[in-house]
């Protein structure tokens, strides 16, 4: 049943949370453990969907205390009809499932040169997932969207670890959280969704960088402007126009991460392989935020000639596609693989992407060292 409620204050702070769920012990590398951020490596992107035991885990501050009381999501703010949802409640509507790729803003950051602060992830901060739920924008149609709404901010149940740490609050416009295929997911790969990936409940945006993909959502709150917090005004902003190294442009050239760029990834071999010079099958995923992967490209460092790999699985806009290239290496020895990636846009994978001080949106070539006996 559906009960009416008000919605408290977007930065009212959560109630405690206990020590985070045990991490995954199966090929993955911890880049923090309070709070816990996971990477995924190679051999568990090589498959459509990630497991949900592999797929890496970025949290900012401690997961919430889950199952001591009710978990229950408001919808409020700028609505003809607040509601205060159980799990029930948004198990009762009618159920969307939405295949896409979730990836951290900086996936990749590692590889930025010059380096910046921040958690040096490389290439494994992405997975792809078929998450389960309820569209947004019924949640919002069963509200009632006031005319002047605009953006919809997101208040979630993790726990900043100091009361003068800010809380992740964010938000998109409205627009995007009316999108089709715009979840509050309450499944991933078919399982209640784990607490560490944001369970029992958070935002799917495909197409979108991991920033807009709240975890532990307990508030949907209907807006005028977007959410004034930390990390919407200052975290998460990339220049609107790209700048050279160790520039820092004014606020106002600055801009949320929003969209993913086209990216590819080889799953195999790994990083540092021997091989044997014989037949190989260079194999991999690509993705891009609006619109779909369209080709993909395998070479090497030392003989830069691109061949076209072939493209696996139905093109669709925030799911990866999965490629696969046979490689027969010419010489015993060491050998770079890079791979590129274009887009229905037109958008090619570039060698280097542009900078900026956070480290965000890397997709320069995807590149794996191998030896070659």
């Amino acid at each position: 049943m559906v009960a009416a409620g008000a919605v408290g204050r977007a930065g009212e702070t959560p109630t405690r949370a206990e020590a985070p769920a045990a991490a995954p012990d199966r090929r993955m590398i911890v880049r923090t453990e309070r709070p816990l951020n996971l990477e995924s490596t190679s051999p568990s992107l090589d498959s459509f969907y990630t497991p949900n035991a592999e797929f890496f885990v970025r949290s900012h501050h401690g997961a919430p205390a889950i199952g001591l009381r009710p978990w229950t999501v408001e919808v409020g703010g700028l609505v003809e009809r607040p509601l205060t949802l159980g799990l029930d409640d948004l198990a009762a509507f009618d159920k969307a499932e939405v295949p896409a790729v979730l990836q951290c803003a900086g996936n990749g950051r590692g590889l930025f040169r010059p380096r910046m602060p921040g958690l040096s992830w490389e290439r494994g901060a992405v997975g792809h997932a078929a998450w389960g739920g309820v569209r947004l924008a019924t949640l919002l149609e069963k509200a009632g969207v006031k005319p002047e709404a605009a953006h919809v901010h997101f208040v979630c149940g993790d726990v900043p670890p100091t009361p003068k740490a800010p809380p992740f609050i964010r938000s998109i416009p409205l627009a995007r959280a009316q999108a089709e295929d715009t979840l509050l997911a309450l499944a991933m790969n078919g399982e209640p969704l784990p607490v560490l990936h944001g369970g029992p409940a958070r935002v799917v945006v495909p197409g979108w960088g991991g920033d807009c993909w709240s975890k532990w959502v307990r508030k949907i709150v209907v807006a005028a402007e977007e959410s004034p917090h930390f990390y919407m005004k200052t975290g998460y902003r990339i220049p609107r126009k790209p700048v050279p190294p160790g520039v820092n442009p004014p606020p106002e050239d600055m801009v949320p991460v929003e969209w993913m760029n086209v990216k590819s990834l080889i799953t195999w071999p790994g990083p540092g392989a021997s091989l044997a010079k014989a037949p190989q099958e260079v194999r991999g995923v690509a993705w891009t935020g609006e619109g779909h992967v369209v080709k993909v490209e395998v070479s090497t460092v030392q003989d830069p000639t691109w061949r076209e790999a072939e493209l696996l699985d139905e093109p669709r806009q925030g799911s990866w596609r999965r490629f696969k290239l046979a490689w027969t290496p010419p010489a015993a020895g060491e050998f770079t693989l890079q791979a590129r990636a274009t887009d229905s846009k037109g958008d090619v994978q570039p060698e280097t992407p542009p900078w900026n001080k956070s480290g965000y949106l890397w997709n320069g070539y995807d590149r794996v060292a191998c030896t070659i006996s």
